[in-house]
């Protein structure tokens, strides 16, 4: 064969490798129905099966529209992940997660804004409006809440009356005290074998989500002026707490990013755990007794808004509106109303919270009331480009605590410190 004929086979085989691997979305659009992707790192397993049920009754009500929803891990390992597809150009059509991730995401042009859309969208009226906060940067709304949450604490009352605590903490002094009457050697061979809480530990945004409400209730908070500002007393007091606790030894450390796991709590081994509502789905099966009360008061009462954000990104026009199509299904009241009632997550469609049936519900689950109290105090994380290294060095200081590396007053600075330089470059 002659060397420009070879040439000519060569960049012809070369284009048609190349388009196969890009995966070419208008040459799939021509296909029905058109497949969209949804990734998540909904948990525990029991919800992702839910989500898929609900998932696949959309898609029959659908011909032309199949969600494929995914399951790419927990949020902390779903970052490089979702990072690496955004800058190749092979995002997924859909992605849920944390609303402190808008910043990054928007900084490499890859969302569908969506204002637009929903002012257009009937069911705009019907969200809870205490969830905006969490839907918007620069007065842009980038993602649309999936449903939502907060943390309480969860407990044993068979333990406390045990250990003779009749009055359920309502203060940190209170918190420490009922902490130490829980700990023990149960079968006496001279090891605590059980402690009164199970404290969040690592550096990811669970661990952060999970002490922000301590931080906030004695008055601290993440920025002031639009700047880090971990070093306010409010925050340090927070972590002092979780000092004070690792010293008496009446708690024990959850594994590295890993403190939403329920496994000490259902054996006993701990006997409180900050944790959510969404955690009932794997309670009620078992036969263990539980309860909940509202995060101890060091000031004021506080809680943190949780759950995840429905982001669209941009690809098409047919697979942006294929998208929004389920992201209406995702707000209406009948999959709020489901996913509430077989997860224990709040609803966020006001409908859905004043049916008749969620009302039910709440009445046979009644640590339900304790999350929706907690929504009135509830405030949403900062919604900031830089989230993601603020979370990540409040975690850091946490854990340099918590193990007893560092006091909570200098592992804050030293965050501090690296979050300026972070900020002003």
């Amino acid at each position: 064969m002659k060397r420009g004929s070879k040439t000519i086979l060569t960049l012809l085989l070369v284009g048609i490798l190349l388009l196969s691997s890009c995966g070419d979305r208008n040459t799939i659009e021509s296909e029905r129905p058109l497949k969209i992707t949804f990734w998540h790192g909904i948990n525990p397993p029991e919800n992702r099966d839910i989500f898929q049920e609900l998932v696949t009754s959309f898609n029959q009500q659908h011909s032309d529209i199949e969600v494929k929803a995914l399951y790419v891990g927990q949020p902390d390992a779903q970052l490089p992940k979702i990072f690496a597809a955004t800058v190749s150009g092979q995002p997924p059509d859909m992605l849920w997660f944390v609303p402190q991730i808008t910043g990054k995401l928007v900084q490499l042009g890859a969302l569908l804004p969506l204002e637009t859309w929903l002012n257009d969208a009937p069911v705009k009226n019907d969200i809870d409006p205490v969830m905006f906060a969490s839907m918007k940067l620069k007065e842009h709304i980038y993602s649309i809440p999936f449903a939502t949450n907060n943390a309480a604490v969860f407990y044993r009352p068979g333990l406390f009356a045990e250990a003779g605590i009749t009055e359920l903490p309502t203060n940190w002094s209170e918190f420490k005290a009922a902490a130490k009457k829980l700990t023990k050697d149960t079968n006496g061979d001279g090891r605590l074998d059980r402690y009164g809480v199970l404290l969040s530990l690592g550096k990811g945004e669970w661990t952060v989500f999970a002490w922000l409400p301590f931080i906030y209730s004695a008055g601290g908070n993440l920025l002031a002026n639009g700047q880090p500002d971990l070093t306010n007393s409010g925050t340090v007091a927070a972590l002092q707490l979780g000092a004070d606790l690792v010293e008496a030894k009446a708690a024990v450390l959850s594994s590295p990013e890993r403190g939403y796991e329920l496994d000490d709590f259902l054996s006993g081994r701990a006997a409180m755990q900050v944790t959510g509502p969404w955690t009932l789905s794997q309670l009620q099966p078992t036969e263990i007794d539980y309860d909940v009360f509202p995060i101890p008061v060091a000031e004021t009462p506080a809680a943190v808004i949780g759950g995840e954000n429905v982001f669209v990104f941009k690809t098409t026009s047919e697979r942006e509106r294929a998208s929004l199509k389920f992201l209406e299904y995702i707000l209406s009241e009948e999959f709020q109303t489901a996913w509430a009632l077989k997860t224990g997550y709040l609803p966020i469609n006001l409908k859905s919270q004043q049916s008749a049936e969620y009302q039910n519900f709440v009445a046979e689950n009644p640590v339900l009331e304790v999350f929706l109290n907690q929504m009135k105090v509830a405030k949403s994380r900062p919604i900031i480009t830089q989230y993601t290294r603020l979370s990540e060095n409040l975690g850091r200081a946490i854990e340099a605590t918590l193990l007893q590396r560092q006091t909570p007053k200098t592992a804050l600075q030293e965050s501090q410190q690296r979050l300026e330089l972070i900020f002003d470059n």
